[in-house]
């Protein structure tokens, strides 16, 4: 007999209605974006009377969660930018030039006085004094080497050093540079990603193609030239030793030193050394804050690493000038008073609280590892967006009244109820993809109207069995029992043969494969669900209400 528990009966309809009470937002979707947000402009920068209306305009009881939107939907931008990974090489020999002349100073009877020449990018060219010691340099400089720490270059170490006549040459050993490049571009990749994410954009899509190139897009932003603008800022701060200051800005800085302008003091520049002491890689956080005088600053803490240099150099240089150098621009030149342990300080310089609350989320998102060429960029208009909707919009009611009309007029009244549990199915999709916060592309539609197609193959095959049984002559509740429980199998073979092709779309895919293989997922879910669960609950209902003494599928 059809028997289905209370208990039972209470959970199918129970999580079916909490998931399509999740999926209600979307139906009042420009109200309840605007809802969320003003709690994030609210919760970043305070309340202001229109945030507090906008908030109030959607009840705090009801859930907020929206689908997200894609790029081809939405509007927004994309980039494709490649890394300059081979710009980190010489940032890498400027910082074991330090530890090279301190370990050949140490060896100043075999080598003699060593001074740093100019060599090709990516190589450190130190002169020695005394040639016959050459061996003796190539072998103390070698030992400053490290083992690699990468899959590839297991046994390797990260510097290769040679000798030719007087001169050492040392470089990146081949393993490094193929460690260091794999490094910078998934450095990189995460440096945007926080970017993006800080500047409040919805849903970006930031992706790794190839060995050195990055997909970028953002739906919701106005052009591509904005969205180069957000990344292109670099933020790159350093802490320098002062050699003296100028008002010349061709001044003659002297081998290994720069000439940098002063960000506040318009025709001042300062001469630094150019191996600066710490930088803004070593830094853990940076917050907008004030300084003793109620002026808007930027507080910051160093790693351990970053902390014990910062307290080392402050111990022995005091009463010396010292740089705050970002962008290439000294916005302070402190004196220093005294020795500052712990690895924390503040930034000051003629900031506003905006321009302190950037440069504290620039300096925490951290400076880009290399230049960023952006070989493709594109601008997606929202009316594309609102037309690519529409499209999907007209896909999807066509292919919902074609299989509505189907099964009314195959099945009849078991039609009507498949009919009812493929409405509630759409809404089930919806509501999943609210709760995990999922985007919605246009291939994502078509995964929609895809199920659409699909979802009724269940029922179909039941009624079909229902049919079968009602020839055999046994009565209409054992024919629907037998439909049911002989289908079964046949709907899960089917279903999880293409669950797993939607997984291995999304595994393998990227983007728009990525949004095709999420709603045919969902809709393979919820497919089953109200196939095995809805229209047999449904079925059921009637039946217990008529009792009919024959049926017609």
């Amino acid at each position: 007999m059809l028997q289905i528990p209370t208990w039972k009966r209470v959970l199918i309809w129970g999580v079916t209605v909490l998931v399509l009470f999740m999926a209600v937002p979307n139906l009042f979707y420009p109200r309840v974006e605007s809802h969320n947000d003003a709690l994030k402009q609210i919760e970043a920068a305070g309340a202001t009377p229109e945030r507090e209306e906008a908030v109030a305009n959607w009840p705090s009881w009801m859930p907020s969660g929206l689908v997200n939107l894609g790029l081809d939907l939405r509007g927004g931008a994309y980039l494709l930018a490649d890394v300059q990974v081979e710009d980190v090489y010489s940032e890498r020999m400027n910082g074991y030039w330090p530890e090279v002349r301190d370990a050949l100073r140490e060896e100043r009877d075999t080598v003699g006085s060593i001074r740093r020449v100019d060599g090709p990018d990516g190589e450190l060219h130190v002169k020695i004094a005394n040639p016959e010691g050459m061996q003796k340099a190539i072998e103390v400089v070698g030992n400053l080497s490290r083992p690699i720490l990468s899959l590839t270059g297991v046994g390797s170490n990260d510097i290769e050093v040679s000798g030719s006549g007087d001169t050492l040459v040392v470089q990146l050993s081949e393993h490094e540079k193929i460690a260091t490049d794999d490094r910078t571009v998934k450095q990189s990749l995460e440096i945007v990603r926080r970017r993006v994410d800080e500047a409040g954009t919805r849903e970006p899509s930031i992706q790794r193609q190839g060995e050195t190139r990055i997909i970028i897009q953002v739906p919701g932003i106005g052009s591509a030239q904005e969205l180069k603008d957000l990344i292109g800022q670099t933020a790159k701060l350093t802490f320098q030793p002062v050699v003296s200051r100028t008002s010349d800005p061709e001044a003659n800085a002297g081998a290994r030193n720069t000439v940098v302008p002063s960000m506040d003091e318009e025709g001042t520049y300062y001469i630094l050394e150019e191996s600066a002491v710490v930088t803004g890689d070593e830094l853990t956080d940076a917050q907008p804050s004030f300084d003793q005088n109620g002026r808007p600053a930027v507080s910051f803490r160093f790693n351990p690493t970053g902390a014990r240099k910062f307290g080392d150099y402050t111990r022995d240089n005091i009463g010396s000038p010292f740089a705050i150098v970002l962008d290439n621009e000294v916005i302070s030149a402190p004196t220093i008073q005294d020795h500052i342990p712990g690895g924390s300080g503040i930034i000051t310089g003629n900031f506003t609280i905006e321009e302190s609350t950037n440069l504290a989320v620039l300096l925490r998102a951290g400076a880009l590892p290399a230049e960023m060429t952006f070989l493709q960029e594109r601008t997606i208009g929202p009316e594309l967006g609102a037309d690519s909707i529409e499209a999907g919009r007209i896909a999807t009611i066509v292919a919902f009244v074609a299989v509505l009309a189907f099964m009314g007029l195959s099945y009849g009244l078991f039609g009507l109820f498949a009919n009812i549990a493929l409405i509630i199915n759409v809404g089930l999709i919806f509501g999943l993809l609210s709760i995990i916060g999922a985007t919605l592309t246009l291939p994502g539609i078509a995964g929609i109207v895809l199920t659409v197609g699909m979802a009724v193959d269940a029922n179909v095959l039941v009624f079909e069995r229902i049919r079968e049984e009602l020839k055999t002559a046994r009565g209409p509740s054992r024919a629907i029992e037998l439909g049911y429980e002989k289908a079964l199998s046949a709907i899960l073979d089917a279903n999880v043969t293409t669950f797993i092709t939607a997984a291995i779309l999304y595994a393998l895919g990227s983007g728009p494969v990525r949004g095709f293989a999420i709603t045919l997922g969902l809709g393979i879910l919820t497919s089953v669900f109200t196939a095995i669960f809805i229209t047999r609950l449904l079925i059921v209902m009637w039946f217990e209400r008529r009792r009919p003494k024959t049926i017609e599928v």
